[in-house]
């Protein structure tokens, strides 16, 4: 099984094989908060997760979502400049779950529960520095890429080195 690694420091996310040889770097942008798990931080959560969902299969490029569903929009520049403080999730969601009880899972600092994903994000969006409000944002076409070479369940590790 593929496995996912992402440095905040470097913000970059690796995907390797299972021998854990690199296949494809990617430039990332993680929270603008730095590195936390505490719900309502705004922050990404470190340590060992899980892709427990995939979601937006066949949705074009640039497909908005609000609560994990299209909404049927496509972004836009325009439609940027019309809801610019919009948290903008695109094109696909790599939905996470934390795997270390009391530090990213259940509680107050649960990373499914707060929601945290590796998704797509608008051309605005500078990656390669913290920008977002806990997510691992990626360019639309690298979300692609990687969500069609992970299947549910592919182990992801987030730290700061």
């Amino acid at each position: 099984m593929p496995r996912i690694e992402i440095s905040l420091t470097e913000q970059r996310l690796v995907l390797s094989d299972d021998a854990g040889h690199a296949l494809r770097h990617y430039r990332v942008s993680t929270a603008k908060n730095g590195p936390g798990e505490a719900r309502g931080s705004f922050c990404t959560p470190r340590g060992r997760h899980i892709v427990r969902a995939r979601i937006g299969a066949g949705q074009p490029l640039n497909a908005v979502f609000v609560g994990r569903r299209p909404t049927g929009e496509i972004w836009t520049p325009e439609l940027f400049e019309k809801f610019p403080d919009r948290d903008w999730i695109l094109t696909r969601i790599l939905w996470l779950s934390g795997c270390e009880p009391g530090f990213n899972r259940m509680g107050n600092m649960d990373s499914m529960r707060r929601f945290i994903y590796i998704h797509g994000s608008h051309d605005f969006a500078e990656m390669g520095r913290p920008g977002s409000i806990g997510c691992i944002r990626m360019r639309n076409m690298d979300i692609v890429e990687l969500f069609d070479a992970v299947p549910a369940g592919t182990p992801v590790t987030i730290s700061e080195s």
